[in-house]
């Protein structure tokens, strides 16, 4: 049975990630695609690999809406068919790979399985990516596996030890309450209340002095791996925000069994760009990397984790993940060609 479940809309890049007139190479669910923005503003990805000598298309150069490769000449069209060579012959009936993509709040997103199912309406919604405060949006690489990052992310009680540095939550969710609920879209909510609760160390200088605050931090999850984390900082005397409602994405998407895409946005400047790779490449991923280590190579399952409370979201996401993949792996008809 597959890791990865295919009948589902996943993340393949932000749109200011392909470059104009160029191609985006990137492996994507352990294969490589080469994507790019056709004339009428629409995208093509197509497998990235010239079915004459194997060489990537992506090395090649662009001819109006087709690829040609840069070894030998051959031409692709955005179906992926052969449609131009250089030589005095037929064309070649080859053709490559294609997957469905589509751009949606500021995201390309590619459905790895039957074709007839891609509906967009099935895109979570991001719309506050496009439609809030200007952001910067970026990616990582990130050598880790797809279902661990989930869990970190899935499990924010980890701040209170692992981003003292940079969070600096102040026992704020040792108090909170812990709830975990489902939406009619399938999306799986974790959320954390806290009332009067001591205010992270940023927030301290808006406080006078002995006052505490209101939180919220609610991330919602999507198949099989597209989160929201918002947030909310009010005081607790007035109601009033000490900072404006805070949404951002965390949406990962596989590039191998072991390694990942991670897309997020953070705030304009250097200080911003900074605090977030030290979020996630100094402590979220050496700590998810030792937790996939300590596995030594066994199932997850198989390990017989201790379940804490806190661990609901996470766990209500790997059980879902499950049954999809289940699923697909008993119908034959779900499965790409």
């Amino acid at each position: 049975m597959s890791d990865y479940v295919r009948n589902l809309w996943y993340m393949a890049a932000w749109e200011n990630e392909v470059p104009d007139h160029g191609v985006l190479a990137r492996r994507l669910l352990d294969a490589p695609w080469a994507i790019y923005r056709l004339g009428d503003g629409s995208y093509a990805m197509l497998a990235d690999r010239c079915p004459h000598r194997f060489v990537p298309l992506s090395r090649g150069k662009r001819v109006g809406d087709m690829l040609q490769c840069g070894y030998h000449g051959l031409g692709f069209g955005a179906d992926g068919r052969c449609a131009h060579t250089p030589f005095a012959t037929a064309v070649p009936d080859a053709q490559v790979a294609t997957r469905p993509i589509v751009a949606r709040h500021g995201a390309l997103w590619f459905w790895p399985g039957d074709a007839a199912l891609a509906d967009p309406a099935l895109i979570p919604d991001f719309s506050f990516v496009t439609d809030g405060a200007e952001v910067v949006c970026e990616s990582l690489l990130m050598d880790a596996g797809y279902q661990f990052i989930t869990d970190n992310l899935m499990d924010l009680s980890h701040a209170e030890f692992l981003h003292v540095e940079t969070f600096g939550v102040n026992g704020s969710l040792f108090g909170g309450k812990h709830s975990v609920e489902t939406d009619d879209t399938g999306g799986i909510w974790n959320k954390w209340d806290m009332v009067d609760a001591k205010a992270p160390e940023w927030a301290k200088p808006m406080l006078p002095p002995g006052t505490n605050t209101d939180q919220k931090m609610h991330i919602r999850w999507h198949a099989p791996a597209s989160m929201a984390l918002f947030i909310e900082l009010t005081r607790d005397d007035t109601g009033q925000p000490l900072v404006p409602p805070m949404a951002n994405p965390h949406i990962i998407t596989p590039a191998t069994a072991t390694t990942s895409h991670y897309f997020y946005t953070r705030e304009p400047g250097d200080a911003a760009k900074a605090m977030a790779l030290k979020v996630f490449l100094e402590e979220d991923e050496p700590m998810i990397q030792a937790a996939e280590a300590g596995l030594d190579g066994q199932e997850f399952w198989a390990a017989r984790p201790l379940i804490l409370a806190s661990d609901a979201g996470a766990v209500r996401v790997r059980r879902r993940l499950m049954q999809l993949r289940k699923r697909e792996a008993a119908e034959p008809a779900l499965q790409p060609a």
